[in-house]
Order: C-alpha cells, then sequence, then structure tokens
C-alpha cells in the first residue's frame, strides 16, 4: 500500500491554479529558503506545533498525558525537550483548545482521492483541479506518482508546484499526467542561491532547459524577495534565460510577506530575517515592466 505524508490539505483553493481547486502540501523539502512561509513543509518528519494564544493557563493536561515527560510548563509557556519528544501526538490529543498540534500525518493514495472526490462538483464548474504543492512534491515520488495516476482517471486537472531540485527522471515520468508545472526560480546566481536556500541552482535551471523541450505547460513563478533578487539587472539575467527556452511566457510575481513568521515561533525555530519589509509597489511594477518587454505575460500573485 503506498502511503505518504501530508501536513495539509486545503480545499476551494483559488490562488493554486485554474479554478477552485485541492491543494495537498507534501511534507519535506529540499530547500531551505529563509523566506518560505511554510516551514511546517521543510522537514519530512512529523513535528509538533504550539500555539502559546489558545494555551489555557490553569490547564496541564498536555503535560501528565506525554510518556517522554518531554514538556513543561516552567512560566506559563508549554516547552518541549525535543531529545525527549518524538512526537507520539498524544499531547495533542489531550489539549481541548488545539494549543498542540501535530503537523505531518500518513495517508494513503485512497484516503486522499475521498478528499479530493469530495469537492468534484466544483472542480467540473470552474475549471478547477488538483495542485499538488509541499514542502516538494518530487521527494515522494512514488506517492506522487500514484495520486497523479488516480486523478487523470478521473479526468482531473492536475498542477504541480516544484523547486526543480529532483532528478530529472523524476519530472520526466510524470510530464504526461500534469497538466501545468508552477516552476519556481529564485535566482540566477549559483552561489547566491545556494546562500539563500541551501542547495545551488545548476540542476533546477538544467531541469527547467529540459522540460521546456518536452512541450510540457510551465508557468514560472518567482518570490520577490528583498535583498534578494529584486534588482532589475537579475530580472534582466532571469528573463534573457527564461526567452532562450521554448514555449515558457507566463511568470507570475510573489511579492514577499512575513505573514509566515509566527509559524517559526510555534515550531520554535528562529526566523531569518525578521525586519524584511514586502517590496515597494514601485519595485514589483519595475521587474513586471523588464519583464513584459521581454514578451512575457507577467501577473502579481500566485
Amino acid at each position: 500500500m503506498i502511503q505518504g505524508t501530508l501536513f495539509d490539505i486545503k480545499q476551494y483553493a483559488i490562488h493554486d491554479g485554474p479554478g477552485i481547486r485541492t491543494t495537498l502540501f507534501f511534507k519535506g523539502c529540499p530547500l531551505h529558503c529563509w523566506w518560505c512561509h511554510n516551514p511546517e513543509g521543510i522537514s519530512p518528519d512529523r513535528e509538533l506545533t504550539f500555539k502559546p494564544n489558545r494555551c489555557l493557563d490553569d490547564c496541564s493536561l498536555c503535560l501528565t498525558s506525554c510518556p517522554e515527560s518531554a514538556l513543561s510548563k516552567p512560566d506559563g509557556r508549554i516547552r518541549v525537550d525535543q531529545d525527549r519528544c518524538r512526537v507520539l501526538g498524544k499531547c495533542a490529543e489531550a489539549c481541548p483548545t488545539e494549543a498542540l498540534e501535530v503537523v505531518g500525518q500518513s495517508w494513503t493514495v485512497d484516503e486522499v482521492m475521498r478528499e479530493i472526490r469530495k469537492d468534484r462538483i466544483f472542480y467540473e464548474r470552474s475549471g478547477g483541479g488538483v495542485t499538488f504543492s509541499g514542502g516538494e512534491p518530487l521527494q515522494q515520488a512514488e506517492f506522487l506518482t500514484a495520486l497523479l495516476e488516480e486523478c487523470k482517471k478521473d479526468g482531473l486537472h492536475t498542477v504541480i508546484d516544484t523547486s526543480g531540485h529532483a532528478p530529472f527522471g523524476r519530472l520526466d515520468s510524470i510530464r504526461d499526467k500534469v497538466d501545468l508545472f508552477f516552476y519556481d526560480l529564485k535566482h540566477m546566481d549559483p552561489e547566491k542561491h545556494r546562500e539563500m536556500t541551501g542547495v545551488s541552482n545548476e540542476l533546477i535551471l538544467d531541469n527547467l532547459s529540459r522540460l521546456s523541450e518536452t512541450g510540457s505547460r510551465i508557468q514560472i513563478r518567482v518570490p520577490l524577495v528583498p535583498g534578494v533578487n529584486d534588482k532589475v539587472g537579475h530580472t534582466r539575467r532571469m528573463a534573457e534565460f527564461l526567452a532562450s527556452l521554448p514555449g515558457i511566457r507566463d511568470i507570475s510575481l510573489l511579492p514577499y510577506h512575513n505573514m509566515g513568521s509566527q509559524k517559526y515561533k510555534n515550531l520554535n525555530v528562529s526566523y531569518s530575517d525578521p525586519d524584511t519589509e514586502p517590496p515597494s509597489k514601485d519595485t514589483v511594477a519595475g521587474i513586471r515592466e523588464v519583464l513584459e518587454d521581454q514578451g512575457f505575460r507577467v501577473r502579481i500573485g500566485g
């Protein structure tokens, strides 16, 4: 029985592809982008998250339910001993306010398809379908392939949102089951890319070149992060590269925001640059103009 790990299933999604969609968030990613707004998707393992605003001052049910004695509450805030915690989930089950939650659940293909099929009428009426996001869906190739096959049997439109950092064979083996690739580009310089994400971009760019030659439909998505990739010179370099590839004409600019910073606190993980502000409207407009001058169709947002 094929199984995989998801950290969320979002129904009625309207920013993850055409129409109304169900978005599946796969757990685990080979990149560690400091601005990531889904930090719970980076580790492939189950994690415990704590939302202090939901915690009751006079409650200690989680402490007494933990078989590893990994929880304490010395200052009114739950503290987790990571060396002891095995993320069994007993504390989350006992918590009456869902202040504690286990992120990452194992699903079978049949279980996921039951969730997807619940909203089929919305897909049909809106031209929607299913989006595979994350994390990085290609990290769980067998699970992803099985889900894609079932979706195509059902005649559902499919989108994959990918960083492109995986062996090309994984992309090549599923491309006939994918109606649209959302392909993320962060930076054109390999060393700057490594500095910002933990990996070089060489595999990512090579895979994009090879995928474009297959005739697959691809939409480029650029997270626009101040101080990282918001300069006109970098945009021109990206535009020149993309213009050399066949069939790529659609680009989405995704302006940085820090709305996911609270997730880092809940996971007890430091947020690398909490003082970064979103790019200005003028900056976004300037980058859009450069890309449109090169003949690309550009939209702001997902």
